[in-house]
């Protein structure tokens, strides 16, 4: 949205028929079309920026990026970002920790990746890479926060009542944290952004 009222032409990319609905009514104005990562249906060298906006993870790079690099005109950029949780945050560490024991995962580790294994994981390797790490927080409902966390992957598996057992727990322990129960969430948002040479 932004990009767009700065002027530029901007094109939406999604591979699914339900998400494409829900982004053209909040974006009317905005073409989206059918495709993923791994095939953009854009013409070689025809944008001068290609973004992946949390989803870089869906890709295999090994074919995002030379397709993204046929996509971009000569100079052009590919930005890919995902909003990370700040670990450094005592009560956040200690919530993933709980999150990941009561899912039955391994918890993600707290240590951020150098900037050359960011590259290299991204699949960006040998090209012109410039990374930014950007902390930002907003405040929340503790519904709100505790159905974000329901939203993940590793609940919606679970049993409902194992699911249900674990938030009512969360919310006990975040009310005492919390007691006004509006929950100051804090990122890193971790960006890359690649020259096509």
């Amino acid at each position: 949205m932004l990009l767009r009222e700065r002027g530029a032409d901007v094109i939406a990319v999604e591979p699914g028929e339900a998400m494409a609905g829900e982004f053209r009514q909040a974006l009317p104005g905005v073409p989206v079309v059918r495709g993923d990562g791994n095939a953009l249906p854009l013409a070689a060298a025809s944008c001068d920026l290609i973004t992946y906006a949390q989803s870089w993870q869906w890709t295999d790079p090994g074919r995002s990026v030379p397709e993204a690099l046929r996509v971009l005109r000569a100079g052009g950029a590919l930005a890919i970002w995902w909003n990370t949780t700040a670990f450094d945050v005592p009560w956040i560490r200690e919530q993933h920790g709980r999150i990941a024991h009561h899912c039955g995962v391994k918890p993600r580790s707290a240590v951020r990746p150098s900037d050359d294994d960011a590259i290299r994981l991204a699949g960006l390797t040998g090209l012109r890479v410039a990374r930014r790490q950007v902390r930002w927080s907003r405040t929340v409902s503790l519904d709100t926060h505790l159905a974000n966390i329901g939203s993940r992957s590793a609940f919606l598996v679970l049993e409902e009542a194992d699911r249900q057992a674990f938030f009512v727990d969360e919310r006990e322990r975040l009310v005492k944290i919390f007691p006004r129960y509006e929950v100051e969430e804090t990122y890193v948002v971790d960006l890359l952004v690649a020259l096509r040479p």
